[in-house]
């Protein structure tokens, strides 16, 4: 196996829980819900709106950008790279409200749905080319769960 620089592989595996021996892209969705909590606990709700949408586009161009480094060694779409369902279920989250936990286990399934069963035009995403086309079909996964969960907030009030 070509040696894949490191960078590469710990962002494209989403910091190794690409690696997980079963459900990898469930994994690696888990581990960034679990970074978001984290990061609720101890920053503000309007700072961590602004934090999230900063991962959401630092991590989609280093996403890109490691998965092309990848995918020469591991091939088209790997089970490995699961960055994409990181950025995915953190658009989710953005539509979730402060300390709403429902809310977040909501983000997560319906991203899960969304980016296991690909409607809506999902699966035309990933004929895009290399790193782009793995991205965007979790982005888009993601922007679906959040219109769902924006329309449900909307429905409670």
């Amino acid at each position: 196996m070509a040696k894949l620089p490191f960078w590469s592989v710990i962002i494209a595996s989403g910091l190794g829980s690409g690696f997980s021996p079963f459900a990898s892209g469930t994994m690696g969705a888990l581990l960034a819900v679990i970074i978001w909590l984290g990061l609720s606990f101890i920053v503000p709700a309007d700072v961590l709106l602004l934090v999230t949408v900063a991962l959401i586009l630092v991590v989609t161009m280093a996403g890109v950008w490691a998965t092309n480094k990848v995918i020469p060694v591991w091939g088209e779409d790997p089970s490995r790279v699961v960055v994409d369902e990181m950025v995915g279920v953190w658009i989710a989250l953005l539509a979730v409200p402060t300390g709403n936990l429902w809310y977040v286990g909501g983000a997560f399934v319906l991203f899960r749905l969304f980016d296991i069963f690909k409607p809506l035009g999902i699966r035309r995403m990933e004929r895009l080319p290399g790193g782009i086309g793995v991205m965007a079909d979790d982005i888009l996964s993601g922007v679906y769960s959040f219109i769902l969960l924006i329309a449900v907030r909307w429905l409670q009030e």
